[in-house]
């Protein structure tokens, strides 16, 4: 027997199959177990071989080991050409005449699923970036433009700030004092002259012109009360 009866495989993994024998007279004679293979009903080919003595056989295409009364065939690195109807065929050696025939099983060997060419997507990328991409980036420009504002307006603010806690005398001008209003006033007093005795000078050498000198002391100022500068006024 030959098993799985169908077997469906995208190319580039690898097909197994198990096949059984069964002799009625077993005697330990030698015996080989052909692997075949059949493409649109054209005539069987012979596309590999195992001995009873073999434990296994390998080649670059199929592997088949010896697990009596259970072969396992492999088929490794599948191409859409491998498929077609594979079957096992025993043959002693005490009756080499005679050729026992599996049922047929047959494989299909798909295309291989395409691979995303990762040298490509950067490309993809750069030409037409996604639209999550496209909103992270306008995200980021606002938060920028958010955080330069934000800057602007403190810097701003502690310019203004600073110029309004400077001192009087940078900024400002000097405290005008109020001016002082004058009041004129009219004081009424004696004027003494103070004559000092001396000797008598002889009128022939007195001078022709006489000079006489006063000293004027005047009371300290008094404040200016409504009374008195009504008075004054008056």
């Amino acid at each position: 027997t030959f098993f799985p009866a169908v077997l469906t495989l995208p190319a580039g993994d690898s097909a197994t199959f198990f096949c059984n024998i069964s002799m009625e007279n077993d005697s330990g004679s030698e015996y080989s177990l052909n692997l075949y293979k059949e493409t649109n009903h054209s005539q069987a080919q012979k596309i590999a071989e195992v001995s009873r003595n073999n434990p296994q056989m390998k080649t670059e295409k199929y592997l088949l080991t010896n697990h009596t009364p259970a072969f396992k065939i492999e088929i490794l690195n599948l191409h859409q050409n491998d498929s077609g109807s594979y079957y096992c065929g025993l043959i002693t050696f005490f009756e080499p005449d005679k050729v026992m025939e599996s049922n047929r099983s047959h494989l299909v060997v798909t295309a291989a699923p395409e691979k995303v060419n990762a040298t490509d997507e950067p490309a993809m990328e750069e030409g037409n970036p996604p639209d999550h991409i496209k909103a992270v980036l306008l995200g980021i420009l606002l938060l920028a433009g958010a955080v330069v504002l934000l800057i602007f307006g403190y810097l701003t603010v502690t310019y203004r700030r600073g110029d309004v806690q400077k001192p009087p005398r940078e900024n400002t001008p000097a405290e005008e004092k109020p001016p002082v209003v004058s009041v004129s006033t009219v004081d009424y007093g004696v004027l003494e002259f103070q004559c000092y005795q001396h000797t008598q000078v002889p009128p022939e050498t007195r001078p022709v012109d006489q000079t006489e000198y006063a000293t004027i002391i005047f009371p300290e100022e008094k404040p200016v009360t409504p009374e008195r500068g009504k008075k004054h006024q008056d």
